[in-house]
Order: C-alpha cells, then structure tokens, then sequence
C-alpha cells in the first residue's frame, strides 16, 4: 500500500509513497488517503493532484508584467459542483504566504467557484 523512501528535503519531510503515488511528505499522503475515504464515502465527486495555478503580478496601472505558477497539492470536487483547493503544510514559510496573499487577492477573485484550504499538521491525521 505504501513505501517510505529514507532520504529527506530540507524541512525533514520524508517523502512517501501511497497507491503508487509519489508524495513530498507523510502528511500529504495522508491526506490523499483521507481524500480516497471521503471520495468511496460520496462525500465529495473527486479530487486531482498538483492543480497548477498561473499567478499574475499587477504594476500600479493594472497591467500585468509577471507571473508565477504554483502547484495547489489537491484539487477537490465537491458534491455540489465547487472546488475546494487543499494545501497541506507542516510548516508556513514566507514563500508560501506571499503567494497564499496572491492566489487569495488575485486569483479566487476571478475563481468565484474556487475557495483555499491551508491543512496544517495539527488538522490531518497520519495514517501511515
């Protein structure tokens, strides 16, 4: 069911393996196990990994000059057609936060059927 590979990234996560899937932390391969519960369950329609997100930098005239794509870990379909965006972390780095304050000022504004979810370490149960 899964594999634990013994090399680490900077931050200590140990990388896991869960149906098959390749996942940067125990934690997110948590989650996407919790996700495959609540998916036989008939919670929610489905989810995908990785959702790539393009985000655009703004000068003061409104004119777009830069962009930055970020990876969302999860992408989740709920039952009544929106979309939940699930980002699991251990850890809130200031990367992390400059981006969550884009996606959620810029982005979810043009998304109005999409809303942000940060799962933190304490809101995830381990079950590997």
């Amino acid at each position: 069911m899964y594999t634990q590979k013994t090399y680490h990234n900077k931050y200590k996560a140990i990388r896991q393996t869960y149906n098959g899937v390749n996942y940067d932390s125990k934690l997110e391969a948590s989650r996407a196990y919790e996700l495959d519960m609540l998916v036989k369950a008939g919670q929610i329609k489905g989810y995908e990994r990785q959702y790539k997100v393009e985000l655009y930098y703004y000068d003061a005239k409104g004119q777009r000059y830069n962009s930055k794509s970020w990876k969302i870990d999860f992408r989740v379909e709920n039952n009544d057609g929106s979309f939940t965006l699930e980002e699991v972390k251990g850890l809130e780095l200031p990367d992390f936060k400059f981006k969550r304050e884009l996606l959620e000022n810029v982005w979810l504004v043009d998304n109005l059927d999409h809303n942000l979810v940060v799962l933190k370490q304490g809101n995830i149960r381990r079950n590997f």
